[in-house]
């Protein structure tokens, strides 16, 4: 994305069609040009331009059952593909996502998957959306303050305010700064210290967070997400789908 496609951002059209003014704010033209400006200085920026949107791409507005709220984008060679604690399936599993599979295994009793791709879970209406979109090639945070935040603050304050009992799953306190935006008394907000291993230790483990949410699912006559993900194969067919569906998406017209 950059300062002369912005006006022809494609994402998914359920949001397109919720986002498209927002593209047009000067905000989102100056952190085009940034990017802009970034890739002709040479940086390497991640995840690919076809992948920014992929948590939209992937999880269609309508059919948002549940927000995980990540940070930014991992800045390692090969990691980040747009969904926030996700990697592609040939991917080693990230630390962060090592105690969030502990969890998981120790909540419902699901062994730690063998891959750490989550494409499965944002099909079924988890948007793993990270706060930050893109980030510069081993420089975390890099790209922190330049106008993501107003971008995903706006989408979070759609579902909030358009959708009904949507579970949001705020893991760490930058996370967590985005519950102003939340109406806890319509949705549910599941909060813990980062998975993180530098921050996991405070608190994260024995909240339940996965089976909360189907209970809570379940009590508002939702269909609970199938936590468990799929063998590596499937996984690196579902990942492979996902990259059609952003590049569909991408070169729409």
């Amino acid at each position: 994305m950059d300062t002369e496609t912005n006006k022809r951002i494609k994402v998914d059209g359920s949001w397109q069609a919720l986002l498209q003014d927002e593209f047009d704010l000067d905000y989102m033209q100056a952190l085009g040009q940034f990017l802009w400006h970034e890739k002709q200085l040479g940086k390497i920026i991640y995840p690919h331009t076809t992948q920014i949107f992929s948590a939209l791409n992937l999880t269609p507005f309508n059919q948002v059952k549940v927000v995980i709220l990540g940070q930014d984008p991992y800045p390692r060679p090969g990691q980040a593909h747009g969904l926030c604690f996700s990697v592609p399936p040939d991917i080693a599993v990230p630390p962060s996502l090592i105690n969030i599979y502990k969890e998981l295994s120790s909540d419902l009793s699901i062994p730690r998957p063998e891959h750490g791709c989550l494409v499965s879970w944002a099909m079924q209406g988890v948007l793993l959306l990270n706060s930050v979109l893109s980030v510069e090639k081993n420089s975390a945070a890099a790209h922190q303050g330049q106008g993501w935040e107003r971008f995903t603050n706006k989408i979070i304050g759609l579902i909030n305010a358009q959708s009904e009992h949507v579970v949001f799953i705020l893991w760490g306190s930058y996370a967590q700064s985005k519950g102003a935006f939340i109406d806890s008394s319509k949705h549910l907000v599941l909060e813990a210290p980062h998975p993180s291993p530098l921050s996991a230790y405070r608190g994260f483990f024995g909240k339940k967070p996965f089976s909360r949410t189907n209970e809570y699912l379940c009590s508002v006559g939702k269909f609970p997400i199938e936590w468990p993900l799929p063998d590596a194969m499937t996984a690196q067919k579902q990942f492979d789908l996902a990259q059609e569906i952003n590049r569909r998406i991408a070169e729409s017209h």
